[in-house]
């Protein structure tokens, strides 16, 4: 062997070895934080009563092109301690993924589907079964959802199959973070963590976590033209690799009762709620989310995130205002940020939190965390549904 290759061979031997321990010392100090201690299935008071439960949205299985069947990914959501999943397996819409509905081991198995069309992809939820194909035409499958009792999220707007904006605006929701981007747009990063993804999967995929600026301008923005209430959603899109990515990113959807036993009157409950933007979205695997809330006061009533408020409409010379509340209840340290029309106008590191609204306004919450994570610190830990106040819808210019 000549000196150069031994040479060379060496100073490979010396990056691996120092790979090996950065990845080794990486993995060691990885720590997670769990969900604050709070009355099982409810959030924290002194909030409108609510019952809290958590699941995964955008999940793909063998009815398209995810990699296990809807049993085994079931299984493995079960064993993750979610309450329940939606699938979003391709489609116009796809007929056998929404047959598979239903309760498994006590976990809500329900369905959409995502749908190929002109501006990009969008998921269809809650809709009642089509006599014909959904449009490929945007805005007329979006209709034609509506038409069928559900609602629309954008998918994925700036990656894979980027989306490509219009005037109209019939959609309900907008996927901001989406784990599957971060490891398609984050190949180098994600090929630096790929012993970690072996060993220990929830470090690797909250590290390829990148910041979702873009996404949540468009958010800001759309509800600043105020056509239509849009929601934003945190989006698995898993196809594969199901028990890492599961534990990652959650909805928290607030319920005013238990979830119901029968099936149909528990996917009403979900459902109607994600409509009405009664959730948030949290990065579980990062720390626990579990009792956060956000809810506006007015005239002696509460209403949870995702409510319109038009006080013009209450009593003739009323002056009570309106407060919007947040409790974080967590032991982790931690900042909240309260944003009106997409600007940050209050920060605190409080537990609990009042700020009286005095302008009409999209209000929302992001909380980032402070404590050591493989988190990026610009990513939102927590990210809360707006709350509408005095923000009357526009009619679009034809």
């Amino acid at each position: 062997m000549s000196k150069k290759r031994r040479g060379f061979i060496f100073a490979l031997a010396a990056v691996l070895l120092v790979y090996a321990g950065w990845i080794g010392w990486q993995t060691l100090r990885f720590k997670t934080y769990p969900s604050p201690t709070v009355p099982a299935g409810s959030s924290a008071e002194p909030g409108p009563p609510v019952h809290e439960v958590m699941g995964v949205y955008h999940i793909h299985s063998r009815y398209s092109d995810g990699w296990k069947s809807v049993e085994q990914i079931a299984s493995i959501a079960a064993r993750a301690g979610l309450d329940f999943i939606i699938l979003t397996d391709h489609g116009k819409p796809n007929l056998l993924s929404l047959s598979s509905q239903g309760w498994r081991n006590g976990l809500l198995v329900l369905a959409g589907s995502e749908l190929s069309v002109n501006r990009g992809h969008l998921v269809g939820l809650e809709f009642d079964k089509p006599s014909t194909p959904f449009s490929q035409i945007t805005e007329m499958a979006a209709q034609e959802i509506i038409a069928l009792g559900g609602f629309s999220i954008i998918a994925h707007p700036y990656s894979k199959v980027r989306w490509s904006w219009g005037t109209t605006i019939p959609y309900a929701g907008i996927e901001i973070i989406d784990e599957d981007t971060m490891l398609r747009k984050n190949i180098p990063k994600s090929l630096l963590y790929l012993p970690a993804l072996l060993v220990n999967p929830r470090l690797a995929l909250l590290r390829i976590i990148a910041p979702p600026r873009q996404a949540i301008r468009k958010w800001d923005e759309l509800n600043g033209r105020r056509q239509n209430r849009i929601y934003g959603y945190f989006s698995a899109d898993a196809h594969y690799l199901y028990r890492a990515v599961f534990p990652i990113f959650h909805l928290h959807v607030l319920l005013e009762n238990s979830l119901a036993p029968e099936f149909e009157a528990a996917r009403r409950q979900v459902f109607d709620s994600l409509r009405n933007g009664h959730f948030y979205s949290a990065v579980d695997g990062a720390a626990g989310a579990g009792g956060f809330n956000v809810w506006a006061e007015y005239d002696s009533k509460k209403f949870s995130m995702g409510s319109e408020l038009d006080t013009m409409s209450g009593p003739a010379g009323s002056a009570a205002p309106l407060k919007l509340r947040v409790t974080a209840p967590f032991s982790v340290p931690f900042e909240i940020r309260l944003l009106c029309n997409g600007r940050v106008i209050l920060r605190s590191e409080k537990r609990a939190v009042t700020f009286e609204a005095g302008a009409p306004g999209v209000y929302r919450v992001e909380v980032y965390l402070k404590a050591k994570s493989p988190l990026h610190p610009d990513v939102p830990w927590i990210l809360s549904n707006p709350i509408f106040f005095n923000t009357p819808l526009r009619k679009e210019r034809r």
